[in-house]
């Protein structure tokens, strides 16, 4: 997971003050280092290989022992659990639409754990990022989409998804939340100061 310091967790925050400043919309933004720890896929993987390759093994060459090929089999097990336990080889033998089916579960959690459910108005809105499933979600309540629909979102999650794949995830949000408040200045616009929700970015380690 990116190392954020307290300058650049600072800029998130200073960026939230600075759009809420101009609209009703509550404002929050959660940075997870991965949905989940998918346990099961180094086992999964390690135990289809483990199958596969004594069987290749004896095909290619005939010359092992039932106990040789045994052996080989556990090793050969042992080894791909140990291996694909290493983050960025897990990650990569998730397929796509599981890594981000859990990402959006972990969104859609954190919305209701982060209060966004409870706002004067219904006016929360999440910035999510899980960066080891290079995931990027906005949600927001019935408050903002009222007044602006989903697909109004895509353009600024395309761009912050990008900016995270490069490794520019504080530069990311600082980018999405001003293009952010742009939108709900013009069509959620402040009519009483208020601060319900804590502006700091949210890390789940």
């Amino acid at each position: 997971m990116t190392l954020l310091s307290e300058h650049e967790q600072r800029q998130v925050a200073e960026a939230i003050a600075q759009v809420e400043r101009h609209t009703d919309a509550e404002l929050v933004t959660v940075l997870a280092s991965r949905a989940d720890d998918y346990a099961y896929i180094p086992l999964l993987w390690a135990s289809l290989l483990a199958l596969l390759v004594p069987g290749l093994l004896f095909y290619l060459t005939g010359g092992f022992s039932v106990n040789s090929l045994l052996t080989v089999q556990w090793l050969t097990f042992l080894a791909l659990c140990l291996l694909f336990r290493i983050p960025s080889l897990t990650t990569r033998l998730i397929p796509r639409s599981v890594r981000h089916w859990r990402a959006s579960n972990l969104a859609r959690r954190q919305f209701l754990e982060q209060n966004l459910h409870h706002t004067v108005g219904s006016t929360g809105v999440l910035i999510f990022v899980s960066e080891a499933e290079r995931y990027v979600e906005i949600l927001v309540d019935e408050g903002i989409s009222r007044h602006l629909d989903n697909e109004v979102w895509e353009g600024i999650v395309k761009r912050f998804t990008e900016q995270v794949r490069q490794g520019q995830t504080v530069q990311g949000f600082v980018s999405c939340i001003e293009a952010c408040g742009e939108l709900l200045s013009q069509h959620v616009p402040l009519t009483h100061e208020r601060n319900e929700l804590p502006n700091r970015l949210v890390v789940l380690a």
